[in-house]
């Protein structure tokens, strides 16, 4: 490793220098930083690794002052860590330099006064590299938690806990790890995922899918269980059992369309319009997988989907200007569907332009298939139903360039 770097993040990561409303720029810092890290690993994965721990042990003395109700700087922060969790763990550095690395995360650990590194503690004897580092910490921490554990006050937080569970873990101490889950009042699936591990490390599938279902508690969410269980029979080879009890619950994603996607790249060998299907039918409100099925190319499953309520008139109508050349006879069919939502009164901060562009959109796309005067006479007969409540307006232009353009 090189004796010294100078690194751009760290003039950007001094204690209390964002502000309370410094929630974005932080984010755009963390991005550059993991940018900068991943950068020099390509020539020196040991100095991008001493990088990675500087930034980890400046992240909440430099992010302390900022409002994170939001969630999105903790996202942020959740991405960083786990894109340089790799470069840590995977650095060839010896067992002097990972001590020391151990020593100065555990630190940051204990300052860290609303868990950001979290995702460090999971992965701590990973982090540790060598067998025998990692029985030193588990050693270093067994006590305090057993002796917090056995406590008859439920809910005692132990500072610690999680990263000695990670290297009893690690080091295969099972009995151990076995045991002192066994003194928690209740479970807890961040403290339990690691019990339930090693019962999979054994061997032991269906014990490791039972001992976390045990976990699962209806107040929280329990997505993390229902992967965790997924990912079990699929590395066991019974994907299909995977995907009938776990896979239309574990996707989750910001969007439908990334939903879809994650769930057909577990599933390569299934059907994706099935997936599809599935999905709609287990999680409903077709409408809001129009982009899913559209993007996917199955214009069919979009074009009923279109139909229903959930379906955005913005989204229908950017599909009917995209498509209006080389799938003419879908973009009338959805240009009418977006004209049909609007005048419900739907659509995210709708203008009277979004009626007049599904308009055209339906007319250019209707004359290039023939039916022109079947598109008119749809319109008319919606023009003639009326318009709900605050989408009059809307109804007055289509009728005057409904009028133009008879």
């Amino acid at each position: 490793m090189a004796k010294s770097h100078k690194w751009t993040f760290k003039s950007r990561f001094r204690a209390g220098v964002y502000s309370w409303k410094g929630s974005s720029l932080a984010s755009k810092r963390l991005k550059e930083a993991v940018s900068e890290i991943k950068k020099v690993a390509k020539s020196d994965p040991v100095l991008a690794a001493e990088g990675t721990v500087g930034l980890m042990e400046r992240i909440w003395p430099a992010l302390e002052q900022v409002d994170s109700s939001s969630g999105a700087l903790g996202n942020a922060v959740y991405r960083t860590l786990n894109t340089l969790l790799p470069v840590l763990i995977s650095a060839p550095a010896d067992i002097k330099t990972r001590r020391k690395w151990a020593d100065r995360l555990y630190e940051a650990v204990c300052d860290d006064g609303v868990e950001y590194l979290m995702p460090v503690e999971e992965r701590w004897g990973e982090i540790c590299g060598f067998p025998e580092l990692a029985n030193e910490w588990a050693d270093r921490m067994v006590q305090s938690v057993r002796a917090a554990w056995a406590d008859e006050q439920p809910g005692t937080w132990v500072v610690g806990a999680t990263l000695c569970l990670s290297c009893l873990l690690e080091t295969e101490r099972f009995d151990e790890l076995a045991e002192l889950l066994s003194l928690q009042s209740r479970h807890f699936w961040h403290f339990d995922q690691f019990g339930a591990e090693a019962l999979a490390r054994q061997g032991k599938v269906d014990e490791a899918i039972a001992f976390a279902e045990d976990c699962r508690d209806d107040r929280y969410d329990d997505t993390r269980v229902i992967k965790f269980c997924e990912r079990m029979l699929i590395e066991a080879g019974r994907s299909n059992e995977a995907y009938r009890r776990y896979a239309l619950d574990a996707a989750r994603a910001t969007t439908n369309l990334t939903i879809f996607r994650k769930v057909f790249q577990k599933y390569p060998d299934r059907d994706p319009r099935q997936i599809l299907v599935d999905l709609v039918e287990h999680h409903g409100n077709p409408g809001k997988w129009f982009a899913a099925a559209k993007n996917s190319g199955f214009l069919d499953l979009a074009t009923q989907f279109a139909s229903d309520l959930g379906a955005e008139p913005a989204t229908l109508i950017r599909a009917a200007r995209d498509f209006a050349e080389k799938e003419p006879e879908f973009a009338a069919n959805v240009a009418l569907c977006a004209i049909r939502q609007l005048l419900a009164g739907r659509g995210y901060e709708a203008t009277t332009l979004d009626i007049l562009q599904a308009h055209n959109h339906l007319i250019t796309a209707a004359i290039s298939i023939g039916q022109a005067d079947q598109a008119r006479a749809a319109v008319e007969t919606l023009i003639a139903r009326g318009a709900f409540p605050g989408a009059e307006a809307m109804l007055e232009a289509l009728s005057a360039q409904h009028r133009r353009e008879s």
